[in-house]
């Protein structure tokens, strides 16, 4: 049990249900379309949370051997900050992952495709490959792109653009446009709790020289950021749901805004470093939530 305790607290277990939303919105209108398999449906969760879990490890290992978790950090200690896990144990567990992350991407680009569409294999092997380039290298290395204020870009296009589109094409084998605009909506959203750590941290990130696009805007400007990032999100759902009206069902999401407008009035009355951290769960689960509904508004 000692062993296994200080692994869940690096998985960070609280940043699993963010990393399956688009999955969910993929496999809610795949279901609208007739197309859905749960067998696919499995696959793809356990896979993108093998990836989130390899995100996660990574960064503890990147930001912990260059010392940017340090003793000044506010929120949760890290694994090798805290030094229940040592970097060599880290490295060994990111191998793992590796490695798991693997062999569920061959199972579920296996059932997905087969034989008949050697192509769109091929396609998703790619994708995988650079899916797990981009959960290891946004702290990793010397030119970590985390380090270069390009996270914002690299969550949006993994988690929204390729996580929601890229789990619909392997359940219909076809790109559609009406999955486009929830796919930028959920981007946006992961986007901003990106943005909210981002936040939280520019302090201890100036002094270790980890430049985030909220350090290159400074506290105020990122805060009209992460407001411009929800609020967009939230426009382009409307806008959607009025495009693709069937049911009076399909706005069922609009509950989530209740808890987004809360958050947006606390961020924006946010001063000190502290201030930020709780709003990260709830901009997580609430963006979880939003994605359940959304879904869920299409199938009912």
């Amino acid at each position: 049990m000692n062993k296994i305790k200080p692994w869940f607290l690096a998985f960070r277990l609280r940043t699993l249900p963010l990393s399956v939303s688009g999955i969910i919105i993929g496999s809610c209108f795949a279901h609208y379309n007739g197309v859905f398999d749960v067998t696919i449906c499995v696959l793809a969760i356990l896979t993108t949370i093998s990836l989130q879990v390899l995100s996660n490890l990574s960064n503890d290992y990147g930001d912990g051997v260059k010392g940017t978790d340090d003793e000044n950090r506010v929120g949760p200690e890290r694994a090798i900050q805290s030094g229940i896990i040592t970097p060599d144990e880290m490295i060994e567990g990111i191998k793992f992952n590796i490695l798991v992350v693997i062999i569920l991407s061959v199972m579920l680009i296996y059932i997905s495709f087969g034989h008949k569409h050697f192509l769109y294999a091929l396609l998703f092997f790619f994708l995988s490959g650079a899916s797990i380039y981009a959960a290891m290298n946004y702290t990793i290395g010397s030119s970590a792109y985390g380090y270069r204020a390009l996270g914002d870009v690299f969550v949006f296009v993994f988690f929204g653009l390729l996580s929601v589109v890229g789990s619909y094409f392997l359940y219909s084998k076809q790109l559609d446009h009406h999955v486009v605009l929830p796919a930028i909506s959920i981007g946006l959203l992961c986007v901003g709790v990106l943005n909210l750590n981002n936040m939280r941290d520019i302090e201890t990130d100036v002094l270790s020289e980890k430049i985030t696009l909220a350090v290159k805007l400074g506290k105020d400007k990122a805060k009209v950021y992460h407001v411009f990032l929800v609020a967009t999100a939230m426009l382009i759902a409307v806008i959607f749901s009025i495009l693709y009206f069937s049911s009076f069902y399909n706005f069922l999401y609009v509950i989530a805004f209740i808890p987004l407008a809360i958050h947006l009035k606390k961020i924006i009355k946010a001063e000190q470093p502290i201030d930020f951290d709780p709003q990260l769960k709830v901009l997580a689960l609430t963006t979880f939530l939003f994605s359940i509904l959304l879904g869920v508004g299409y199938i009912l």
